[in-house]
């Protein structure tokens, strides 16, 4: 299994130094993958939440998405 790596670039040098990443870095790694992780899953919710209030107001007024879009268009 290959760890973890950080890149650095020093824009003053020009240099760019690649290595492992210590323990703080690898645990400050994983901490944002999660929350990444749930970030995603909570805009994905929230936009089909979205989704199925249009599509219920959709029906209310008997239209298609693509009617409606025409109707604005």
């Amino acid at each position: 299994m290959t760890t973890a790596q950080i890149t650095i670039f020093d824009a003053l040098t020009g240099n760019t130094i690649t290595r492992e990443m210590n323990q703080t870095e690898l645990q400050q790694f994983e901490t944002d993958q999660a929350q990444t992780k749930k970030d995603l899953a909570t805009q994905v919710k929230t936009e089909k939440a979205l989704a199925d209030k249009q599509q219920i107001i959709l029906d209310r007024l008997g239209l298609t998405a693509d009617e409606f879009k025409t109707l604005l268009g």
